[in-house]
């Protein structure tokens, strides 16, 4: 009877967001790499103004009793985004979000969600805050300089952010330490965290160039990173990028990437690679066990537009190796609650392809996908997840629906500062519809 209700309610689910995502597909012509709508004063002058929602329904196999399942509907983003330009070569940036929407309602369903120290330090209620704030200097496609905060600039993952994902969920590998905040830049048994959502205060030079017919992009970034904790001395983050596109350019605004273009980019294929350092950044000062960081990751994303029409097939892959060897005496609870500042060590990689059937179904086409993730903490024990499902694409990444099918134990075992040596938990199915929405 169980398995019957739930796919009773899917059906009511997936046929309100396809309702809901008809009326933001019908008014939106923005290309998918730009969201919001513009006012121009003149060539060198103009702001826009857009808004993206996510939000889904989660249904998650429990350990107890056996065979329940948990079923709660989740935001799991709401932004305004602000963007403007005052002079030729001068633009800013300002975005924000709801940083505790998720609690309470599918909290460990999706990646920046599960974060338990970003939860545990916004309180009870849903909170509307400071996302990024960049002030940006464009002097040409070669030299560019961005402060304030901001995305730094490590993996295709991390730079898709949550809207521009081939999936809905594309955060399933373990996090930078910008994602684990601690209450960014207040108070807490950590200092200041290191960032939030992947963002950090920073100043970044990034630039593009186009050797024999291809496409370079760097990108260098200086941030705060971790403050306080095992940081004592104050010292900063470095992390740098490199993206090598062999075919087409990707239309986005400045280092940032996509998961997918659906085919409006014709064939792409890029490699990139990115590192991040720092000192002291990682481990529990109050047990002595305080280490470096270092992060390391490759990424690959290959997008083929089929001839004669016959759709367009996506792969994105991705490995990560960090290096935190900060010891499993780190664990031990001496200095209170997330004491240690537990980064994770280890490696992780997913793979997932994805084909965009070419025919329109009513106002949208179908893309099927499978994927696969793999985490190897060094302190803790692996966790693997498949998972399967379909995007209902109707105006690119401005209006998508997806249904997905999840088998693994990441999320049991902890997926964000869950690497403990006793770290235990069991595969577990889970069910999820989503919509997302955005101009």
């Amino acid at each position: 009877m169980m398995r019957k209700d739930l796919a009773r309610l899917w059906k009511k689910c997936f046929v309100a967001g396809a309702m809901a995502a008809l009326v933001a597909g019908m008014g939106s012509t923005v290309p998918s790499a730009f969201a919001g709508g513009m006012i121009k004063a003149d060539e060198d002058k103009w702001i826009s103004v857009g808004m993206g929602i996510r939000t889904s329904f989660n249904s998650i196999e429990g350990a107890s009793p056996a065979g329940h399942y948990t079923n709660d509907f989740t935001i799991n983003n709401a932004r305004i985004y602000v963007n403007g330009q005052i002079h030729k070569y001068i633009k800013f940036e300002f975005n924000t979000d709801c940083f505790n929407c998720a609690v309470g309602g599918g909290a460990g369903a999706f990646g920046n969600a599960s974060l338990t120290t970003t939860s545990q330090n916004f309180g009870g209620n849903s909170s509307i805050g400071l996302l990024d704030a960049i002030g940006k200097f464009e002097f040409n496609e070669m030299v560019n300089l961005w402060v304030g905060r901001m995305l730094l600039p490590s993996e295709r993952g991390e730079l898709n952010g949550p809207f521009y994902h081939a999936t809905f969920d594309g955060f399933r590998t373990p996090f930078f330490p910008a994602d684990a905040s601690a209450n960014f830049n207040g108070v807490s048994a950590l200092g200041g965290g290191a960032g939030l959502y992947g963002r950090d205060n920073a100043a970044t030079f990034w630039g593009k160039v186009h050797p024999g017919g291809t496409h370079l992009l760097y990108v260098v970034s200086v941030s705060q990173g971790l403050r306080g904790g095992p940081n004592t001395g104050s010292s900063l983050m470095y992390t740098g990028r490199l993206q090598w596109n062999f075919l087409n350019d990707e239309p986005n605004p400045g280092y940032y990437t996509s998961g997918t273009y659906y085919g409006t980019a014709g064939d792409v294929a890029a490699i990139g690679a990115s590192v991040q350092h720092q000192k002291d950044g990682a481990g529990n000062t109050a047990t002595g066990n305080v280490s470096d960081f270092t992060g390391a990751s490759v990424d690959v994303l290959i997008e083929k537009v089929l001839p004669n029409n016959m759709g367009v097939f996506t792969f994105n892959g991705e490995f990560k190796r960090h290096w935190a060897n900060y010891g499993a005496g780190a664990f031990t609870n001496v200095g209170g609650f997330n004491s240690c500042f537990c980064t994770f060590n280890g490696h992780s990689w997913t793979v997932y392809g994805l084909y965009l059937i070419p025919q329109e179904v009513g106002i949208g086409r179908f893309q099927p996908y499978v994927r696969f993730t793999s985490i190897d903490p060094r302190y803790s024990a692996m966790r693997q997840e498949w998972e399967t499902g379909v995007n209902y694409v109707i105006s690119g990444h401005n209006a998508r629906v997806s249904a997905f099918y999840r088998y693994g134990d990441i999320n049991t075992k902890g997926f964000a500062g869950g690497y403990a040596p006793s770290t235990t938990g069991d595969k577990v199915d889970s069910f999820h519809v989503a919509l997302q929405l955005q101009y």
